[in-house]
Parts: C-alpha cells; sequence; structure tokens
C-alpha cells in the first residue's frame, strides 16, 4: 500500500507534466479548428471530410483497415529489426577497418540518397515471386543508414584516455569493441534507432504503394490507394490517422525503450 502511492504521485507528475498535455491540447484545438472550418466553409466530404466523419467511418471500417495495419506493421518490424541488425555489424565492421569504411561507407549513402520510389519497382520485379520479402527490403534499404552511421559515430567516439588504458593493459581488439567501444556507442545506436523505426514505417508505406497489391493480405497504402481512386475520402482520413498513430506509437515505444535502457 505504501509502495503503491509514491508510484501514483510519479504517475500523476508525468500526466501534468507539459510534454503530455501540450501536444494533447494542441491537436485537440487543430481537431476543432478543423471542424469549424469544415461547417464555415460548407466543404463536400469528398474534398475534406470533418475529423467527427473520419471518426465515425474509423470506427464503421476499423477491422478492415486495421488488419491492413497490421500487415504493414509486421512489414516495418521485420525491417526495423533486419536494418538493427545490420546496421550494427555493418558499423562494427567499417570501424574494425579504416579500408573497408573508405570502401563501403559512401555506397551506404548512395543507397540512402537513392529515391526508394525510383528503385522499388525493380526490387518488387526481382522479388516478384515473394512480395512481403520485397517490401521488406525495399523498408530496410530506407531504415538502415541511420544506424549505420549513428553506430560508426559512436563507436568512434571513445574517451581517449580510456582507449589509451585498454591499450596500457594489452586488450585485445575484441575486448576494447566489448567493453569500451559498445558501451560508448549506445546512446547513439538508441538515437538510430528512433530515426529508424519511423523511417522503416515510411519504407513499408511507400513499397506498398509501388507495389499495389491488393487482396486479403493487403497493406495500409493499398487501403488508402482504393479510397483515393473511389473518392472515399473519410474513409482514406481514416486510414492516415491509423498510419499516423502507428508511427508515433513506434517512437514512443523506442523512446521508453532508450530511457529504460539509459535508467539501467
Amino acid at each position: 500500500m505504501f509502495t503503491r502511492r509514491p508510484q501514483l504521485k510519479i504517475i500523476l507528475k508525468k500526466l501534468r507534466s507539459p510534454d503530455i498535455w501540450a501536444p494533447i491540447l494542441v491537436g485537440f484545438l487543430v481537431l476543432v479548428l478543423w471542424d469549424i472550418f469544415v461547417r464555415v466553409t460548407h466543404l463536400p466530404p469528398y474534398i475534406l471530410p470533418g475529423p467527427i466523419l473520419v471518426f465515425k467511418t474509423l470506427i464503421t471500417d476499423g477491422n478492415e483497415l486495421f488488419s491492413s495495419l497490421l500487415i504493414t506493421l509486421q512489414i516495418t518490424v521485420v525491417a526495423f529489426i533486419a536494418s538493427a541488425i545490420s546496421g550494427l555489424l555493418i558499423a562494427i565492421l567499417f570501424t574494425q577497418s579504416k579500408w573497408i569504411e573508405r570502401s563501403l561507407f559512401p555506397y551506404a549513402v548512395i543507397l540512402q540518397t537513392t529515391p526508394i520510389v525510383a528503385i522499388a519497382p525493380l526490387i518488387i520485379l526481382w522479388l516478384k515471386n515473394n512480395t512481403f520479402a520485397a517490401l521488406v527490403v525495399c523498408a530496410w534499404i530506407v531504415a538502415f543508414f541511420p544506424i549505420v552511421s549513428n553506430t560508426t559515430l559512436g563507436l568512434k567516439s571513445v574517451d581517449p584516455n580510456l582507449l589509451n588504458l585498454f591499450q596500457l593493459y594489452k586488450a585485445s581488439r575484441w575486448q576494447t569493441l566489448l567493453y569500451l567501444r559498445l558501451p560508448s556507442a549506445m546512446p547513439y545506436f538508441l538515437g538510430g534507432l528512433k530515426i529508424s523505426g519511423g523511417l522503416a514505417l515510411i519504407g513499408a508505406v511507400v513499397a506498398e504503394f509501388v507495389a499495389g497489391t491488393g487482396g486479403a493480405k493487403s497493406g495500409i497504402a493499398y487501403r488508402i490507394l482504393i479510397s483515393s481512386y473511389n473518392l472515399q475520402i473519410p474513409r482514406m482520413f481514416a486510414a492516415l490517422f491509423l498510419t499516423t498513430g502507428l508511427g508515433v506509437l513506434i517512437f514512443v515505444s523506442l523512446s521508453a525503450l532508450s530511457d529504460l535502457i539509459h535508467k539501467n
């Protein structure tokens, strides 16, 4: 009983924090202004639906939209995990050999700066027998670079005094990596994860737009496309709200994970 009261006070204190209520207040004001604008201008729903109509559509079509969102979430999660693992391993490889970094890092930059819309059709064509894998590859291309660049920077940003100490005690290269470089790079790696999570979702949605796959296993991007083609704008806005909510949830989850790791 006595241990629950301090925890309750901490929760209430966090809820009263401007970091919580300020964005909620701004979002509420935007919805009110949006509703007033639609009512005053008498815009038809196929041009700009009101927020109330969007929420009603979200309730009526929620099952179908949510099932499509789960498919997009699967692609995002797989691409994010692949980018986290591959980005960490590539960053470790770069820090172990300057020649490898000089030879391969420019190609990582080229891959990052190449528009995914331009290369997604080729990837989907090459992996036409496995659309899910093609979508994952597209999302991975978008998501892996922040982890590579951030982690590489973190692995290099080691305290020179600690590095000299490890050299003084004749620590091996892998011991230095395991006990010095990786712990020092953890904040950079977690920062890259927070960026990569949102980019993985963006890459998945863009790849779904390019693929245009329909049917029962179609992602949320297909629902947005079909809704726009059929002028079902409230349904399109509902799908956009779900996608945006998923992106916010991913960022908040990764931020909470980062804070938890920092505290421990």
